[in-house]
């Protein structure tokens, strides 16, 4: 089959499918026209590099599982090696998630602050205004000219 064939048998793109031959985790045949050809097993191995991505390995963590993933792989309990390689990637995931945390919550700390201070400032701005327009009725009520 095409990769046309295989993207929409698979339910993925041809552009995915380059790049997991790229990353050496799919290998094509070639036509005499110079377009790759795939056959089943071709289906099953992108449904299984898919599913593995989708539950948060990376195309880098399934180089070392080729051989494991022409079958079906989400049926058969995992092997030592592959629960050593998702272990090393939660470990990678929850770094990154603390990372992010932190970058967050010193964001909300200058946003608060920020807030505050805006707060202030408007408050201080509308209370100067706020006098201005008082002076301005007094004035008036007085018989003379606002701001005069």
């Amino acid at each position: 089959m095409r990769i046309g064939e295989l993207a929409e048998l698979a339910g993925t793109t041809a552009r995915a499918l380059r790049h997991y031959e790229q990353a050496g985790l799919l290998t094509a045949g070639r036509a005499s026209n110079g377009y790759r050809e795939y056959g089943e097993a071709d289906a099953v191995r992108v449904r299984n590099i898919r599913a593995l991505v989708g539950a948060g390995l990376t195309l880098e963590d399934l180089r070392p599982l080729l051989s494991c993933l022409d079958g079906d792989v989400m049926a058969q309990p995992p092997s030592a090696r592959v629960l050593g390689i998702a272990r090393e990637r939660l470990a990678v995931l929850e770094r990154r998630i603390a990372a992010q945390t932190e970058a967050r919550d010193r964001l909300l700390a200058a946003l608060a602050a920020t807030t505050t201070t805006a707060t202030t400032d408007m408050a201080a701005d509308t209370g100067a205004a706020d006098t201005a327009t008082a002076d301005m009725a007094a004035d008036t009520a007085a018989g003379g000219p606002p701001g005069g």
